[in-house]
């Protein structure tokens, strides 16, 4: 044990830690969201996305798709606090941590954002109350960002992975959107900070360290039960073949885009579609599942999945759409996802019906 203290003290050392402080928690606790960004003081330098002392940057081995738009995103927990490990679900956090996630798109003229024009940073704030979701808006200037209860729309012009240039109809979310995802009961939750999709290296400025040590070392997170990283869950990367089976880059995939609602307690849960990472039942995943409503949702196919034709499959029919009514997710994109929807059309293309 005095072994694995010592690795943790160095390595929070090694991340270069100060002591935290620099954060406003008046501000972030308060009733009212602040009129800007900069109030909080999460960042040192804003707009070069260079974080306050105290803040940790992290990324996800499987992250949502927004639009292609590339994400920053940050965690704050105040000093002497820390967030509960937990195997299978997001982490429990402590009042006062900050979830930062701000949103980008590559520019040529945006050097001073290493190359980023900054669209968005949506805070995700654990008051005494609960979770609360705030979306600020970047000016033109790129030097300010300021709160946009309402939401906003935004014509972006972006590059897929291939070359290929896209106008993205950008939406930034009013606070009942921000709901609708971040949603489980009637309460907000975050969507992304769980072991399975933290448990890869992140590039710290003083070098690559598994995030889920880093956090542990940096006193943010509490009760991890193993300091090896292959004993804790982990998903593959949905893009990268190398690191996991097709079936479980889908899953990941789906379980981080689509989850948040198609779970026991999320806002889809009388679909029947449960899409987590851990549920088990096939037919649950929606192979060989019939729709509880039909209509234009449905395409006029018979199930969710029909193992071994994607094109005669609901899930990659509405994944293929950009139609409202028809496309999912509902919220947080405008445009295809061409790579996810090749992804899971390879997935269910290879599925034997005869396993089912």
């Amino acid at each position: 044990m005095r072994r694995l203290a010592a690795i943790a003290a160095a390595l929070f050392l090694c991340l270069g830690a100060e002591e935290a402080g620099a954060v406003n928690m008046d501000t972030a606790l308060t009733t009212r969201p602040a009129a800007n960004l900069s109030e909080y003081g999460l960042f040192s330098d804003a707009p070069a996305q260079e974080p306050a002392s105290g803040v940790l940057p992290y990324d996800l081995i499987t992250p949502l798709f927004t639009d292609y738009a590339g994400k920053r995103r940050f965690v704050y927990v105040p000093d002497g606090k820390s967030a509960a490990y937990d195997a299978s679900d997001i982490f429990s956090f402590p009042v006062g941590t900050v979830l930062i996630k701000t949103f980008a798109y590559p520019s040529d003229t945006a050097k001073a954002n290493h190359g980023l024009h900054l669209i968005e940073t949506r805070l995700l704030i654990h008051k005494e109350k609960g979770w609360a979701a705030y979306p600020y808006v970047w000016n033109k200037e790129q030097t300010e960002a300021a709160l946009r209860v309402a939401g906003a729309h935004m014509d972006i012009p972006m590059r897929r992975s291939d070359g290929t240039e896209v106008m993205a109809r950008y939406a930034v979310p009013n606070l009942n959107q921000c709901k609708g995802c971040h949603v489980r009961g009637r309460a907000i939750e975050p969507i992304g900070p769980s072991a399975r999709n933290l448990n890869h290296d992140y590039a710290y400025e003083a070098g690559a360290q598994n995030q889920l040590l880093a956090w542990a070392a940096h006193g943010i997170l509490d009760g991890l039960p193993s300091h090896d990283p292959d004993t804790l869950p982990r998903v593959p990367d949905w893009n990268d073949p190398e690191s996991g089976p097709l079936e479980e880059r889908a899953r990941a995939y789906l379980d981080v885009n689509c989850a948040h609602c198609h779970r026991e307690e999320g806002p889809a849960k009388t679909s029947g579609l449960m899409l987590t990472w851990d549920e088990k039942d096939p037919a649950r995943w929606g192979i060989h599942k019939r729709p509880v409503a039909a209509g234009r949702g449905s395409g006029g196919f018979d199930f969710a999945i029909t193992p071994g034709k994607p094109e005669e499959s609901i899930l990659l029919y509405r994944m293929k759409s950009a139609e409202p009514g028809i496309m999912m997710p509902e919220l947080g994109r405008s445009l295809v996802h061409e790579e996810g929807v090749a992804l899971i059309r390879g997935w269910i293309a290879q599925m034997d019906a005869s396993d089912y």
